[in-house]
């Protein structure tokens, strides 16, 4: 290599060796600080729990009534199960509306048959405006099960989900996925926040975890355990540590943004009044959420939007780097399309904390997370090649990107297993402390990559292909682990 060459890469290094470690300290000691914020609600949580009255809320009929919208699209093989689940949780006045969003297998057929579904003369609202015409409406035989089945073209998991919305006759609507497992009480848990503070809230979202590797009966889930596979394990970690602590975390200090689509409670009559969930946007869950912070702030309305640690929705993750990559790019990409459609908000006082804190940090710290990660693995592994680079400054850039992030992890699942205690065998404590480490090895260098090229694909505005995601179904003994399956609904 020329002397000019490494004179130029040996500046280069000057100038951003500095902000780079400084970089990964903000961005690990930010996710500690969320965590810690996390342990405080827990905390909270468990001192109310003592003295709860959510779950005799339910005899006593203080709960608002919750519809729950299920879009539906090639779903046969799991749709029976998991509708009979979601209709036998416990609350004292919900209902299921399915949105069969024109599926080309026997959905429907499987419903049909299960339930002695009938057709009935049912105009459905116009209140938000959809795509694809509705093709019939079905309610069971018996008039007693609440449950309610829309047939219409195709026309995507928005406009199927804004349909339910229209269909819905409760005060409350909770959007879930057709292929997700409720907890027993997670609608009691999720709703409690609306009768506490009726005026204020208007969404709520809970947790979401892992299915793989645990064993379900009757749509159930009745024993919890890790994967086999190990990059399953790594995304238990994952969704830990964001799903649960960081979300707490946020919803702490009052500035939750994003409550999953797998799993969110919304006042119907302020999903109506906003348009429901926006057609065309990739990340719609993160979208519908900023829309409402945005909306209330700018009517001066004095509002709650809550993240609840108790109620848990189930669902499969990607056991393929192939549906892995594609999932994350999208998620990565919708990130980016929702943060571009609100930079206004970014810095404006007139938005309080979300302007002026969390969408500066989610800017700062997950969208371009990736795209430094990366420059810092490559910037270190070619000053070493080329000896420009000490051999102590890339141990310590190791030591406080993953070594500190490490840290955090551990951090996140010992508070984890102090407030929920959801392991019970000490094997898969163990797996899961394997797994934080396995992480930092090729994963999270990988996810960055894929991130990275969501993150490139939203700002070229390329088109955005769905795919399909592999789901594992359950095997002979009820536990998610081997390939069975794919569904999903287009775009």
């Amino acid at each position: 290599m020329s002397d000019e060459l490494t004179r130029s890469l040996r500046a280069a290094f000057d100038v951003v060796d500095g902000p780079i470690l400084a970089y990964f300290v903000l961005i690990n000691s930010s996710y500690l600080v969320l965590i810690l914020c996390a342990a405080a609600e827990f905390a909270r949580h468990l001192r109310r729990s003592a003295h709860s009255w959510r779950l005799d809320a339910v005899s006593s009929r203080l709960l608002p009534g919750v519809t729950l919208v299920v879009p539906a699209y090639n779903e046969a093989a799991g749709i029976v199960p998991s509708v009979s689940s979601m209709l036998s949780l416990r609350h004292p006045r919900h209902e299921v509306v399915v949105v069969d969003d024109g599926s080309t297998d026997d959905t429907f057929e499987r419903l049909a048959d299960a339930f002695s579904l009938v057709g009935v003369d049912r105009v459905v609202p116009a209140d938000i405006p959809v795509e694809g015409d509705v093709l019939g409406v079905y309610v069971p035989q018996d008039g007693a099960t609440r449950l309610t089945v829309v047939r219409k073209q195709n026309g995507g998991k928005t406009h199927a989900v804004n349909t339910g919305i229209n269909v819905a006759a409760e005060p409350l609507v909770a959007v879930v996925d057709a292929d997700s497992i409720l907890d027993p009480d997670a609608l009691v848990s999720v709703s409690a926040p609306f009768a506490e503070d009726p005026v204020r809230t208007v969404a709520t979202g809970g947790v979401i975890r892992a299915a793989n590797g645990c064993r379900v009966v009757d749509g159930r889930v009745v024993e919890i355990g890790m994967p086999r596979d190990w990059l399953a394990r790594i995304q238990v970690v994952e969704y830990l540590r964001s799903f649960l602590l960081g979300r707490s975390g946020w919803s702490r200090l009052r500035c939750l943004i994003l409550i999953s689509g797998a799993f969110g409670l919304f006042r119907r009559d302020v999903l109506v009044d906003i348009g429901g969930l926006r057609a065309g946007s990739i990340g719609e869950d993160f979208e519908l959420v900023m829309r409402l912070h945005e909306r209330m702030t700018r009517e001066r309305r004095d509002y709650r939007i809550e993240f609840v640690s108790e109620p848990i929705a189930w669902t499969e993750v990607p056991t393929s780097l192939r549906v892995l990559a594609a999932q994350r790019r999208r998620w990565h990409r919708g990130l980016w399309e929702v943060l571009w459609s609100y930079r206004r908000l970014v810095g404006n006082p007139r938005y309080g904390r979300i302007g002026l804190v969390v969408l500066p940090w989610f800017w700062a710290f997950e969208l371009v997370a990736p795209v430094v990660e990366l420059a810092g693995v490559v910037f270190v592994t070619v000053g070493l090649a080329f000896r420009i680079v000490d051999p102590g400054y890339a141990l310590l850039f190791l030591t406080l990107a993953y070594g500190y992030a490490l840290l955090v992890s551990c951090a996140a699942l010992a508070i984890e297993e102090l407030t929920f205690h959801k392991y019970s065998r000490w094997r898969d404590l163990g797996l899961t402390l394997l797994a934080s480490v396995a992480e930092n090895v090729g994963y999270r260098q990988l996810t960055a990559w894929w991130r990275c090229q969501g993150l490139l694909a939203g700002i070229r505005r390329s088109r955005q292909e769905w795919g399909t995601m592999t789901r594992t179904g359950f095997d002979v003994e009820g536990r998610v682990d081997e390939p069975a399956r794919t569904s999903g609904t287009p775009a």
